[in-house]
């Protein structure tokens, strides 16, 4: 099984365009855990709440791979939970590094218009484009095989569909 997550700010368009990849290819998902985490406990986070959402995040993605799909999307996995602990602590616990790596990584650069959501931190582009650079900034650390994906909506779909285009046939 490969496993592709996509990494990268909030706001970027990896839970729309994942959500829609899966539906439309028939690839499984696992949302974005983070955002369960804080719709039902709220934003206002410790370094505990990160460490809970990370283990979420482990037990969603180990559900998903039990079927053994040939391709998994993760929106977001345990490195981006890192860039949270970062940004919001200013460090990293070693067991936000210490979680199963997916294959490759996509990150979603933030150069698309912010659109708040209730759930969002970083709207300013100061603060986005700081918390955009330590997300890659995680991911250059843990040695992680990535990519950048940016420009328009259109120009994001056609770049990860190419980077699938990989793994799986791609119509």
């Amino acid at each position: 099984m490969i496993t592709v997550c996509f990494h990268g700010a909030e706001s970027t368009g990896k839970s729309v365009l994942a959500a829609r990849l899966s539906a439309e290819l028939g690839i499984p998902w696992v949302p974005e855990y983070g955002r369960t985490y804080c719709e039902q406990h709220g934003t206002d986070l410790a370094m505990a709440d990160l460490l809970a959402i990370a283990s979420g995040e482990a037990a969603e993605i180990a559900r998903a791979a039990a079927c053994d799909p040939p391709l998994l999307l993760l929106d977001t996995d345990q490195l981006m939970t890192a860039a949270w602990a970062q940004k919001l602590f200013g460090q990293i616990p070693d067991s936000l590094l210490s979680y199963p790596k997916a294959d490759l990584y996509l990150h979603f650069a933030a150069d698309v218009p912010w659109v708040e959501d209730g759930t969002r931190f970083f709207g300013a582009d100061a603060e986005r484009n700081a918390f955009d650079a330590m997300a890659r900034a995680v991911l250059e650390r843990s040695g992680v095989h990535w990519r950048n994906i940016a420009g328009s909506w259109g120009q994001r779909e056609a770049q990860v569909r190419d980077a699938l285009a990989k793994f799986i046939d791609i119509p």
